[in-house]
Parts: structure tokens; C-alpha cells; sequence
């Protein structure tokens, strides 16, 4: 089993910055592509940010220059360091993994619990 625990969401003023973790453990042989979603009440979830496995980077339009994605393979871990925040960035924020596992190298897809960002006065 591979599982991904999300971490650091939070009510902030906008302009004001956060920083979303991700940690993965369990059985993990390999970590490819990390992804950030989000999904905000109403809405349909959406890709926001997502790094490979050699720190290649992707960003969705609406986030790119404000928001920085980032990995420690090391320590099985993805970033989301989002700047200059918005009411429009209010969402509940999802991490997502994909690689193979150590006990049998099959292949696993695993979301996290998702963290609850806030931006409001």
C-alpha cells in the first residue's frame, strides 16, 4: 500500500502565501509524475501543478508565475508554494501520485486527503 498525507492548507488574506505538502509512504519503489488538483465548491476538480520524475514542471494558466511546484525524491515528498494568493484559489487542494511499488513493482495511483485552502479577508 502506498498512501500520500497532505499537509500545511489554511485560511490566509490574499496576496498572502502558503506552502502544501505532500508526503508518500508505504511500499514505494518509484515516484513518477506528482500532481497538485484543486476543487473548489461547485466546481469540477481541476490540475493545477505537476512535476516528473527529472523536475520537469507544469502549471495550469491560471496559476503559473504565482505558484511553484517542487520535489525531494529523497524523502518521497512534492511542494506547492503558492504566492500571491486569490479569493479564486479557495479550494480543497489534492495530491496525486503514480509509480511502482517495492513489494512487486505493479503499479499503484494514489490520492491524498485532500487540505483546505482559504483566501479571504
Amino acid at each position: 500500500q502506498v498512501q500520500l498525507v497532505e499537509s500545511g492548507g489554511g485560511l490566509v488574506q490574499p496576496g498572502g502565501s502558503l506552502r502544501l505538502t505532500c508526503t508518500a509512504s508505504g511500499s514505494i519503489f518509484s515516484i513518477n509524475t506528482m500532481y497538485w488538483y484543486r476543487q473548489a465548491p461547485g466546481k469540477q476538480r481541476e490540475l493545477v501543478a505537476a512535476i516528473t520524475s527529472s523536475s520537469s514542471t507544469n502549471y495550469a494558466d491560471s496559476v503559473k508565475g504565482r505558484f511553484t511546484i517542487s520535489r525531494d525524491s529523497a524523502k518521497n515528498t512534492g511542494y506547492l508554494q503558492m504566492n500571491t494568493l486569490r479569493p479564486e484559489d479557495t479550494a480543497v487542494y489534492y495530491c496525486n501520485a503514480a509509480g511502482r511499488r517495492a513489494l512487486d513493482l505493479r503499479w499503484y495511483n494514489v490520492w491524498g486527503q485532500g487540505t483546505q485552502v482559504t483566501v479571504s479577508s
